[in-house]
This record gives C-alpha cells, structure tokens and sequence, in this order.
C-alpha cells in the first residue's frame, strides 16, 4: 500500500484501493465490485488464489477475515483491473536504468483464474502463457509507466513493475518487486531477459555492473 501511495502521489496511475487491518474495517471499504484482495505485504503470489477477485460485495468480509486470519497482516483491496497484464524487467540505476524487457501474462484454459496466483506462479507451464512485446502497442506506454515508477520509488540495480490496463486499455500500477527474483528456469525477471535475447550471465552481469557503479568500484 505504501508504493501506491507513493506511485499516487507522484502522479502514476494505480487503481482506487483501500487498507483492511481488522474484519470490520472491510465494511468502510468505499469501492464498487469487483474487487481484488491479497495481503498487504507478501511476495510471490503468497495469498493471492482464485478467491482473490470478489465480484460480490458481500464476500469481502468473510474474504477479508480469511486473508487477515491466515498470513496476520493487513489486506489491501483494489479496484479490479480486468485488461492485459504486463510485468517490466528494469536493470541499472538513476538516469542510467533501462528495460530488459516488457513481458505479457495471460492465462491458459488450465489457470486456477485470471490471475497471477500462487498456483499459477508456481506451475506455469501448463497455467501461464509468456510473450515478449516488442512492437505491440502497449509496449512502449508500458516501459515508460515502469521507469517512472522505478525512479519515484528509488529502486536500484535491478527490478520489477507490475502493471494492468483497466477496461479502457490504460495502464496502472500494481505493485514493484525491488528484489525480484534471479532463478533461471521459474523467475520472471530471467524469462522475460531470455525470451528477449539476454542470456542468463548477462543479465546477472548487468545487476552486478550498476550496483558498482554506484559504489564507484
């Protein structure tokens, strides 16, 4: 939630969204169905499950209960974006920080659901299916949104922008992973560098060179 914030008040777009610390706060939650839920400061899909779109506003309660009882923290609820979803691997730092690659998410007929579960994460092959935009319109906006982003909220070296079109196809921040993950054969940030051409030491190579550059080594 704090990102968001800090996206917001930079002037990124990033859904209408609202903090639940307890069960009865779901109850003050001024947004309009669909909703999506998952805890407020996990990774790795952690929490995030087919139960995670509430179309009903009146599972968010019990949903909420659910999250807040199970991982002990609170759970952010965030307009539903029901567009594409792109996931932007950035390397380097400052003004020199540049896109590995825009990678898009969509989900095949095995998908638990619309969305980047744990499940889904975890089982990808035959759940996810990745493509690389190069020359697709949204491309270039999406590089853009994830620089930005990236520099409002001082990441370094190497990371990740989640980001969702809305029903008009306009982009909105979801969330930025500032330590992404580097495993080769199951972690975005390698897929979408091997997809585009990066091989895997080269990109460690890349995450290695910006952070001495930062310490004038």
């Amino acid at each position: 939630a704090m990102a968001k914030r800090v996206v917001r008040d930079h002037g990124l777009a990033t859904a209408p969204f609202a903090v639940v610390a307890a069960p009865e706060d779901a109850a003050g939650v001024d947004l309009p169905a669909p909703l999506f839920l998952k805890p407020v400061a996990e990774g790795s899909s952690k929490g995030v499950t087919g139960r995670s779109l509430v179309r009903d506003r009146g599972e968010l309660a019990a949903t909420c209960r659910e999250l807040l009882e199970r991982f002990r923290q609170p759970v952010l609820v965030e307009a539903f974006l029901p567009g594409r979803e792109v996931t932007v691997g950035i390397v380097g730092h400052s003004a020199g920080a540049r896109v590995v690659g825009v990678l898009e998410v969509s989900f095949t007929e095995h998908a638990e659901a619309a969305a980047y579960t744990a499940l889904n994460k975890d089982e990808y092959e035959a759940r996810v299916a990745y493509r690389v935009l190069t020359d697709d319109p949204l491309a270039a906006p999406a590089r853009a949104l994830a620089l930005a982003v990236f520099a409002a909220l001082g990441c370094r070296d190497a990371g990740r922008v989640d980001l969702r079109c809305d029903a008009g196809g306009a982009l909105h921040f979801l969330e930025v992973n500032p330590l992404p993950g580097i495993n080769h054969v199951r972690s975005d940030l390698p897929i979408m560098a091997r997809l585009g051409g990066m091989p895997y030491q080269a990109l460690i190579g890349a995450i290695v060179d910006s952070a001495r550059q930062r310490h004038g080594l």
